[in-house]
């Protein structure tokens, strides 16, 4: 699996702006919604149900916050760069500046754990995040996906 195959170019977002991590995660929870055909309240309900488990915020400046839902199909990503980074409580009392909403089908299959597993191998690569960082406009999907398929 390909960050390919959950991301795309149009759930990509640059210099997004949040107050703080629970306005952010309503934010981004009601963009992927809206994209993927569900109800806005029901992805923030789940986002805001598993954060409350524990912090996604998995360090390095970055949070993968991510949810099951039994009507999703396949995975679903959406991408932010903040514009600044905002307390997450993430593991390293680090601040967050990038985001990857995950929403994963509630399947037994496992490709929900392949895809976390996916986006969390790339967003913990050095190179990636500084170029992530470091990409303006449209470059900002091409830096994320840029490593795919090294370790394969």
């Amino acid at each position: 699996m390909h960050i390919s195959d959950l991301l795309s170019p149009g759930n990509t977002f640059a210099d997004v702006h949040a107050a703080d991590k629970a306005s952010l995660l309503k934010e981004l929870s009601h963009r992927a919604a809206w994209k993927a055909g569900i109800e806005g309240e029901v992805v923030t309900g789940e986002i805001l149900k598993r954060e409350e488990v524990g912090s996604t915020g998995i360090g390095g400046g970055v949070a993968i916050p991510h949810a099951r839902l039994p009507r999703l199909q396949k995975p679903f990503g959406l991408f932010a760069r903040l514009d600044r980074a905002i307390d997450f409580d993430a593991v390293d009392d680090q601040p967050v500046d990038l985001v990857f909403l995950l929403l994963l089908p509630d399947d037994p299959e496992g490709q929900q754990l392949n895809a976390l597993a996916c986006v969390a191998r790339e967003l913990r690569d050095a190179e990636a995040l500084e170029r992530i960082r470091g990409a303006h406009g449209d470059e900002l999907y091409r830096a994320i996906i840029t490593s795919e398929g090294k370790e394969e």
